[in-house]
């Protein structure tokens, strides 16, 4: 990501097992803003992690098939994950958990082996995310026994979304906030826009190189298959998987950029165009998600409204 020339300030760091940017129209509201920042990703981490064993969804997982009650961050997390599931009619489902550890994403992917001798074993057609039943003004949820969720698609981008608004009601200044390929704004945005860098790597964008678009609101999520990968058996496999096989989607794009109104949106969406493969530029342009896919050749296909490369060059 790339500022804007005005006054605006920004720090990074790790979190999520990935990389934290954050950005604020205001430089005197930085630091407050960090530590907002720092204390909602915390509390979504130990929330939703499906890494750790002291993770609410771990307890969730341990008393399947009872009814559990849950936090209210939970709660917001589940639902935020199940309506993805249905805006996309299954292609984004958060009872992919099995299968994505099968694939060899069973921990942070920092500590992933990079080349697993063993053969990937495909867990075959995701439980689905109807199974999953909850009463929700008593925030009661319950996980049938033999699922596993996995919130990966939905959870950095709507932890985005929630902590950008937060810092800016809390301080009153316009706030970016990017969680790997996930980006939220909130608040008054700089008078040209956030001025975002899009490209397959979230962490090596060069404006110089890459397209730049104009971000005013809501949100930006790019989803790629050509960063986070590792080896199976002489198989390259990344972290986004088919629900309706439990494998990896047919090659199509190494990279799609979605645009929508909140993030959790534009990454369900990115998400679920590289499981559509080559149907994903209509599946798209019929809901008009401006979007930007970069098939595996290179061959770039812009839908619904996204820059041509003059007006992304000017942005």
């Amino acid at each position: 990501m790339t500022a804007t020339a005005e006054p605006i300030a920004s720090t990074r760091f790790r979190a999520l097992g990935t990389t934290a940017e954050l950005m604020v129209t205001d430089p005197d509201r930085l630091l407050a803003a960090t530590d907002l920042l720092r204390a909602e990703l915390r509390a979504v981490d130990e929330t939703c992690s499906r890494f750790r064993d002291d993770s609410e969804i771990a307890a969730l997982h341990r008393r399947a098939g009872s009814p559990v009650r849950v936090s209210p961050l939970l709660a917001e997390a589940l639902q935020v994950a199940l309506r993805a599931a249905c805006a996309t009619d299954g292609l984004v489902d958060p009872t992919v958990g099995q299968a994505v550890c099968d694939v060899g994403y069973d921990r942070d992917f920092a500590a992933i082996a990079r080349d697993l001798a063993a053969p990937v074993r495909p867990a075959g057609e995701a439980p689905g995310w109807w199974r999953i039943t909850a009463d929700w003004p008593r925030r009661e949820v319950v996980v049938p026994h033999g699922v596993r969720l996995d919130l990966g698609a939905t959870a950095k981008a709507w932890a985005a979304d929630r902590a950008s608004v937060l810092v800016a009601r809390r301080l009153g200044c316009g706030v970016l906030i990017g969680l790997g390929g996930d980006i939220a704004v909130a608040g008054p945005a700089p008078a040209r826009g956030w001025q975002v860098a899009v490209g397959d790597d979230h962490a090596a964008v060069d404006p110089r190189r890459d397209p730049v678009i104009a971000l005013a609101s809501g949100g930006l999520a790019t989803s790629s298959t050509v960063c986070r990968t590792w080896r199976r058996a002489g198989r390259t496999v990344h972290h986004i998987v088919d629900p309706r096989t439990g494998d990896m989607p047919g090659s199509c794009w190494r990279t799609v950029t979605v645009a929508a109104g909140t993030c959790a949106d534009a990454n369900a969406a990115s998400t679920a165009a590289v499981v559509l493969g080559d149907q994903a530029p209509a599946w798209l342009a019929e809901r008009r998600l401006p979007a930007r896919l970069v098939a595996l050749d290179g061959h770039v296909v812009r839908v619904a409204g996204w820059p041509d490369p003059d007006e992304e060059a000017s942005a």
